[in-house]
């Protein structure tokens, strides 16, 4: 065998000339104690708490978690099994991030945000921390703007405005899951992203949800995390962060509105505390430990409206951040103290940034044994959120659904987050809905009623066949004022309660059908004016003599 000299002097020459003289610097630690998803590491004295780590062995990674005097305690994020002890661990210097953009729109994702749907890998390079800063009260602005559910309960007395944060609280079978996913459903065409986070939920469940949402084609602006219940507990604690980085690289960055559903915060509450007795941090209540209250705020608080940025530039130049004067102005006060400035600067106009003024809106779910809304986890949430939507066990098996109990249900928010039309309609029927809720129970001892009472009775009898509506059906907006101002205003009293659904239907069809003019201006004003309430009036009392000769109802027997 001949030795070729020119070939291996020309590869030595080459290393040569590659040569660099630079030392990469890494901690590196070792791991002393493994199970159950968490390590104990010595070795790893200037790592920061929520640092992600790098098992070099296996190629997992982890978070840091506990900062103790001669170790570290560390979760491993995925399988935890091929970590050994004595295996060697590095630190990266960085906060754990997952991958975000416009490529993860329609993907089934882990909590790492990668892809789990079998469609191939996901390709983009940018990325968003899991803990980010929530917004200062500066940055913000009021919520005002309405985020429609297309359940009309909802859309009508607890309503949702973009940028608040509304909680679905219930037993499980109650129907919580059903109103997030009509409520992405009801999204379509309206520019809303989606963001879907499945936190302990069987795989096969969250297939079934997936599959629905692609039939009705919501996946086409939607991205869905799922942490199944298979999943280590480290992977179901970082799910909803990782699902609200995603939402909030749209809202941050193209200054888009989001909706971002964590379905449910229960399930992430009992893996932190898993994981939490593992790294042996005291237990406090219900065995829960003591920082499980920051675990939910620091994320709910990430949802908002945010305030719009303007800034003084010269005419025609596009703005960049710091304006061309180094002002920035920021919320409505902004818009304000940046015409007044223009006076004195000549040739420079106020530019408001396209990528302000977005929103994240948070619907969180959480689910209550026995309808105990007074346990530890379901109290804390309720107290970070801005209103509450209680789905109760025992109408959702007397047959009405969505099983909301409007006594309890509430929107911080209130009518700032409507349409004016629905407004409108809506006082009248919380009031109906609560005069018959009063007067049920007194029917029920079989007395006799004077007549007043007995059309409260019918009334609501009938507002609350009204309301119910079938799964993945969410109803336009419009046609939810059409269909309860019916209601509100009588034209269901003498109805039968068994007609009443057929009714609604056919009265809805009319409109689009046959006064199409109704439709479009109620769509364009958004408000009711007295022009408009006389000739609802009038179209719907012919409907309704219509719809009785034609269908040969009689009137309900008092």
């Amino acid at each position: 065998m001949r030795i070729q000299i020119d070939e291996i002097t020309s590869v030595i020459k080459q290393e040569i000339g590659h040569y660099r003289e630079e030392l990469e610097r890494s901690q590196v630690g070792r791991v002393i104690g493994v199970g159950d998803g968490v390590t104990q590491i010595y070795g790893l004295s200037n790592v920061m708490a929520g640092e992600m780590i790098e098992y070099v062995e296996s190629g997992a990674i982890g978070q840091v978690m506990n900062l103790e005097e001669n170790s570290v305690g560390a979760v491993v994020l995925g399988d935890y099994l091929k970590v050994k002890e004595g295996s060697e661990v590095r630190g990266t210097g960085n906060l754990l991030s997952v991958p975000v953009g416009n490529a993860m729109i329609g993907r089934v994702v882990d909590p790492l945000g990668r892809a789990i749907d079998g469609k191939g890998e996901i390709v983009t390079d940018q990325r968003w921390p899991l803990e980010y800063t929530a917004p200062g009260i500066a940055e913000r602005q009021p919520v005002n703007q309405p985020l429609q559910t297309g359940i009309k309960a909802i859309d009508s007395m607890i309503p949702i405005g973009r940028g608040q944060r509304e909680l679905i609280i219930g037993d499980r079978k109650t129907g919580k899951t059903a109103i997030a996913i009509d409520t992405i459903i009801n999204q379509k065409g309206s520019g809303v992203i989606c963001v879907y986070v499945a936190v302990g939920q069987k795989e096969s469940t969250v297939a079934t949800t997936v599959e629905r949402l692609r039939e009705s084609g919501a996946m086409d602006y939607t991205i869905v995390v799922s942490a199944a219940s298979s999943d280590a507990a480290p992977l179901q604690y970082i799910a909803p962060y990782s699902g609200c980085a995603m939402a909030e690289y749209f809202m941050y960055t193209q200054g888009k509105h989001t909706l971002c559903i964590y379905d449910d915060l229960s399930k992430q509450a009992q893996a932190y505390r898993q994981l939490s007795l593992l790294l042996r941090r005291p237990p406090g209540r219900e065995a829960y430990p003591g920082d499980v209250f920051y675990l939910h705020s620091r994320l709910l608080e990430r949802s908002c409206k945010l305030a719009e940025r303007r800034a003084i530039v010269p005419a025609g130049q596009p703005y960049r951040p710091g304006g061309a004067n180094g002002k920035t102005y920021i919320g409505v006060p902004g818009k304000h103290e940046a015409q007044h400035d223009l006076k004195n600067h000549p040739g420079h106009e106020v530019v408001t940034d396209s990528t302000s003024g977005g929103s994240l809106t948070a619907l969180p779910v959480i689910e209550t044994l026995e309808g105990e809304v007074s346990a530890y986890i379901p109290t804390n949430v309720i107290s970070i959120t801005d209103g509450q939507i209680y789905l109760e066990p025992d109408l959702f098996f007397a047959g009405v659904r969505p099983a909301i109990n409007v006594g309890i249900s509430v929107s911080r928010v209130g009518g700032n987050a409507q349409i004016k039309a629905m407004k409108k309609i809506a006082g009248s029927l919380r009031l109906d809905l609560a005069a018959y809720r009063e007067l049920e129970a007194f029917a029920q001892l079989g007395t006799e009623l004077d007549a007043a009472t007995q059309r409260q009775l019918d009334r609501g009898a009938r507002m609350v066949e009204l309301l119910k509506q079938g799964q993945y059906r969410p109803y336009h907006v419009i046609d939810q004022v059409i269909s309860i101002f019916a209601g509100s205003k009588g034209f269901l009293d003498d109805l039968p309660i068994s007609k009443v659904a057929d009714f609604e239907t056919k009265l809805l069809k009319f409109f689009h059908d046959e006064h199409p003019e109704i439709v479009k201006e109620l769509t364009d004003k958004g408000e009711l004016t007295d022009a408009l309430d006389a000739k609802l009036k009038e179209y719907i009392g012919a409907f309704k003599g219509r719809y009785v000769q034609q269908t040969g109802t009689k009137p309900a027997a008092k």
